[in-house]
């Protein structure tokens, strides 16, 4: 029989592979920390908000995960998350590492690793062949995706973005 915990990270990747963000959002403690090369530092809703924002954009999209592993206070897990990526109309398939910590039969802490320049070949093509490895580069997707995130949580709670 799988740890509990195990059981909490493949519940949140069954969601995931649904885009059920809302069952996604169940597993993780009122004050998670979320953290990935895109989305460096989450806190609580704003998490939340990611998951609830990529889940509602999804296009062609498709999940697989393996290596669930997980005790009393930590785990591990390796998704690859397939999808059209809107901005530029070119699939991606993005490998992840992603660590968790646990308290109280949540997910307090979520760490996705991924390799930033990979993401960037196959979403911004030629742009992101040549540019992508450059921090400013780098820094202008996770500036992107930040206001795509405020603009997201400002039109769900019925703000003008």
């Amino acid at each position: 029989m799988a740890h509990p915990n195990a059981e909490l990270i493949t519940r949140f990747y069954q969601a995931f592979q649904r885009l059920d963000a809302e069952t996604m959002a169940s597993c993780y403690s009122a004050d998670v920390h979320f953290s990935d090369p895109v989305f460096p530092d989450l806190n609580g809703q704003e998490a939340t908000d990611m998951w609830r924002m990529l889940a509602s954009r999804a296009q062609q999209f498709s999940l697989t995960f393996d290596g669930v592993e997980a005790d009393d206070l930590s785990g591990r897990a390796n998704w690859v998350a397939t999808y059209l990526f809107s901005q530029t109309g070119r699939m991606v398939e993005n490998r992840i590492q992603a660590r968790f910590l646990f308290c109280d039969g949540k997910i307090i802490e979520h760490h996705d690793s991924f390799d930033l320049w990979r993401w960037a070949r196959q979403a911004l093509g030629i742009k992101g062949v040549l540019l992508g490895w450059l921090p400013s580069v780098q820094n202008a997707i996770r500036k992107q995706a930040a206001r795509g995130l405020a603009a997201y949580r400002s039109s769900a709670r019925g703000l003008v973005p």
